[in-house]
């Protein structure tokens, strides 16, 4: 029988965790669960138009599943935010996994009756797992206040670039597992896939039972502070919540085009499949060291360098449409927004204390998942109205106008160090 101390939180032995000290468990708690959600979104978004049009009744409806599942992210992200003020990280985080083992289960469910408003209806319960999901970098940064009060703002910068590495993992396991478990229940094309994304959703909840996070005290979960107009005037709110938005949806546009432009300068799937990896590459590997590098130079500078990224990516899109150029500014494309999303994600903790931390990263990621709606679902149209080169001078003035917030606030000095 294991003896010896248990968590006070989760009344598990601490004996594997002997080696790992409260902040650094969490953390890797946490990236775990990030790279599992990860895997379970990329079988999605690669299956869901798919299989909505086999089931739609007219084609056209074939992209409304994955429309609903971005908008059950949309209009989970602030009660997410305040039910776990209320409840804690812990039980918040499990209960949107065990919600991602039901829309699993009600996916794989809905492909065998073939019925395509139980589908549709199962993605908008997934969406919900997504929004929860969004949370770990939030609790990520939570787990370094029991960091010395000098050194917590490196490591919560530290801590949410390294949670947001899980997606490289995900990156290279999610398409093999979509792959492998695609045909799995013939003639059911991807009832397997959804039920990978159940055993997903279960295991998560399993990993997030080794979280080690108190329930938030009573004055937490009252959520007193100041009313979010006055937190929005804060120095830093806007640049932080911008850069974020500005760098996933010029992310989003151009990611999501990039298939469409390569198809129509004659270029070969299996050429796409190729820029589309290097683009996840580029997405997620820079952030073993992005917390570094907000440590050591600030956020501001480090979304700044994300902001000449993108504006790099611009300029190569428009010297040529060669796989060479596809390739390298997808490559570019995705640590620019690294770089913006994780320096926003980083300044936006400094602009709250800790009972204001519901309203505000409600509304942040309220504001950027509408925006990374707004942008998936506009793409091709875009691309077809306008052309991919117009399509990436669109957008030109976001990243000139974070760039200018950014250099203001270094200018007045007014962004906080985080030197480790």
């Amino acid at each position: 029988m294991l003896q010896g101390p248990r968590s006070p939180h989760t009344g598990l032995p601490v004996i594997a965790a002997a080696a790992l000290d409260p902040y650094r468990r969490n953390v890797l708690v946490l990236a775990t669960a990030q790279a599992l959600f990860f895997v379970a979104n990329t079988t999605m978004i690669s299956t869901s138009a798919l299989v909505g049009l086999h089931l739609a009744p007219a084609s056209w409806l074939a992209t409304v599943p994955l429309g609903l599942q971005f908008l059950g992210t949309m209009a989970s992200t602030v009660p997410a935010s305040f039910l776990m003020q209320r409840i804690g990280r812990r039980a918040g985080l499990r209960l949107g996994a065990a919600v991602g083992t039901a829309a699993g289960l009600l996916l794989a469910f809905a492909l065998r009756e073939q019925s395509f408003a139980l589908f549709a209806a199962a993605s908008f319960l997934y969406g919900i797992f997504a929004a929860f999901s969004q949370y770990y970098r939030f609790a990520a940064a939570d787990a370094a206040d029991v960091v010395e009060p000098e050194r917590r703002q490196a490591a919560r910068a530290r801590a949410i670039s390294l949670v947001m590495a899980g997606g490289l993992v995900a990156g290279a396991v999610g398409p093999q597992i979509a792959r492998l478990t695609s045909e799995l229940f013939p003639p059911y094309l991807f009832l397997g896939s959804y039920l990978a994304v159940a055993a997903v959703g279960a295991l998560s909840f399993m990993v997030l039972g080794l979280l080690d996070m108190p329930p938030p005290p009573a004055a937490l979960r009252r959520g007193d502070g100041r009313p979010l107009f006055e937190i929005a005037r804060s120095p830093g709110f806007a640049t932080a919540v911008l850069a974020a938005v500005v760098g996933y949806v010029t992310m989003n546009l151009l990611m999501s085009a990039t298939p469409l432009a390569m198809m129509a300068c004659g270029h070969a799937f299996s050429a796409t499949a190729v820029v589309i990896q290097g683009h996840v590459v580029g997405m997620f590997l820079p952030s073993f060291v992005t917390g570094s590098l907000v440590a050591r130079i600030g956020a501001p500078r480090v979304m700044l360098a994300g902001v000449l990224l993108n504006l790099g990516t611009v300029a190569i899109d428009l010297a040529g449409v060669d796989v060479e150029h596809f390739f390298a500014a997808l490559f570019v494309l995705g640590v620019g927004w690294n770089f913006m999303f994780i320096g926003g994600t980083t300044l936006l903790t400094q602009c709250h204390t800790p009972e204001e931390k519901a309203k505000v990263q409600g509304f942040n990621d309220f504001l950027l998942f509408s925006a990374v709606t707004l942008s998936a679902t506009t793409s091709g149209m875009l691309h077809d109205l306008l052309g991919w080169q117009a399509m990436n001078l669109l957008t030109l003035p976001g990243l000139l106008l974070v760039g200018a917030l950014c250099v203001g606030m270094l200018r007045r000095g007014t962004a906080e160090s985080l030197s480790a």
